[in-house]
């Protein structure tokens, strides 16, 4: 999304009375009907996702798509496709690319859940002689007074009890993702308003520069500049590569054997966006699936084996490769904008934290570097001479100063 600049707005000829816009010209009054629109705009945006929350999600996922495929529809574009054209055939090309993901993994996802609501019972029963063997291991060294017979019935209940529950709670989630993209809203609703997006997007970024402040356009069109730079390298090279994680990790964990191997792979590589999280859960996943399944620590050998494998690879070839340091958003800020978005808004909030944070960033940043650049931030202490007079600094510290 770049900002291109549009002629300024020609002064009327000799002899006429210009229009009285010397109160919104000036300073003061400048800064506070800038302030005005600014905080009117936020409240707008606050009232909106209140309001109407629960049907944005399929105009924000086609926002996303066509700020994705925005980039390829200008280059079919400059080679002489009509816009209209170069939209509908990205449009078809996703929607197939959608279909084939589809038609062949929802098959294989289908079968693993399968298995792994089949094995819940065996798991849940080694996960009670587990916590039974512990609890009789601790109650041998620290006395029958610290563990008795009944703690240890209540550990050994509730340890079947949660991971009866959280098998339940995946299925249930899987499912429901899958039946998202069979919701009428998704299936239709989101392709046709991202062929719209996508075919009007030159003259939707015309129609919004034409409404910046001729005063400020050129500083807020480089803000826009630079938060399109950051989000547009954090999303096109995070979605690379989650994708070439989920392959690797579903690809690597059914070939030593792991039975949930390709969806613990898949999740593994699509919770990466969230720094250290997709990894740790598909991690600590695999383990624990790794142990119930195989009667030896080879396979738990294996499974270990693959994560290092692919920290590695993700550590030194992926993100350096697909990322680099062109993303400016550091992990933590990721983490917090995700969580922070999906309390205040739920899913809506989470697809809308990223290009939420990276705005603000680029905002503390420009501010900052104002704020440096102020005598308000630049002005010495004023020094005191031998007879406790305030003096100005000397120009030898003035000069020290500035050259830091």
């Amino acid at each position: 999304m770049t900002f291109e600049p549009t002629p300024r707005a020609q002064a009327p000829p000799q002899g006429q009375p210009e229009e009285k816009l010397a109160p919104i010209a000036g300073r003061p009054a400048g800064r506070g009907t800038a302030l005005a629109i600014l905080a009117g705009f936020g409240f707008a945006i606050w009232l909106i996702l209140q309001l109407f929350g629960p049907i944005l999600l399929p105009f924000v996922a086609a926002f996303g798509i066509a700020y994705v495929l925005h980039p390829a529809a200008a280059r079919l574009a400059r080679a002489g496709l009509p816009r209209g054209i170069v939209a509908a055939l990205l449009m078809v090309a996703l929607i197939a690319a959608t279909l084939l993901f589809a038609l062949l993994l929802y098959p294989l996802i289908l079968a693993q859940i399968s298995i792994l609501a089949s094995r819940a019972p065996v798991y849940v029963g080694m996960l009670r002689d587990f916590a039974n063997g512990l609890m009789a291991e601790l109650q041998e060294r620290l006395g029958p007074q610290f563990v008795d017979s009944h703690l240890r019935d209540l550990v050994s209940s509730q340890a079947g009890a949660m991971l009866s529950f959280l098998v339940g709670a995946i299925t249930r989630v899987i499912g429901s993702g899958f039946a998202l993209f069979n919701v009428l809203s998704l299936v239709i609703v989101t392709p046709i308003v991202a062929f719209y997006l996508l075919r009007d997007w030159p003259r939707l970024i015309a129609a919004i520069d034409s409404w910046l402040p001729r005063r400020y356009a050129e500083v807020i069109r480089a803000q826009a500049r630079e938060v399109d730079r950051i989000l547009s390298a954090w999303v096109r090279g995070q979605a690379l590569c989650s994708l070439l994680l989920a392959l690797y990790y579903a690809t690597a964990l059914s070939l030593v054997g792991l039975d949930l191997g390709l969806i613990v792979g898949l999740a593994a590589g699509v919770l990466s966006f969230i720094p250290y999280v997709g990894s740790i859960t598909g991690f600590v996943a695999s383990i624990a699936l790794a142990l119930a399944q195989f009667p030896t620590w080879g396979g738990v050998l294996r499974v270990i084996a693959v994560f290092v494998v692919g920290q590695i690879l993700e550590g030194y070839v992926i993100y350096p490769r697909f990322l680099g340091d062109r993303v400016e958003l550091h992990a933590v800020w990721v983490i917090f904008a995700l969580f922070a978005g999906g309390a205040a808004f739920g899913f809506l909030g989470v697809l809308l934290a990223v290009p939420a944070a990276a705005t603000i960033g680029v905002l503390i940043r420009f501010w900052l570097r104002r704020y440096m650049a102020s005598p308000f931030y630049l002005e010495l202490p004023p020094e005191t001479d031998a007879e406790g007079g305030k003096t100005s600094p000397s120009p030898a510290k003035v000069a020290s100063h500035e050259s830091v």
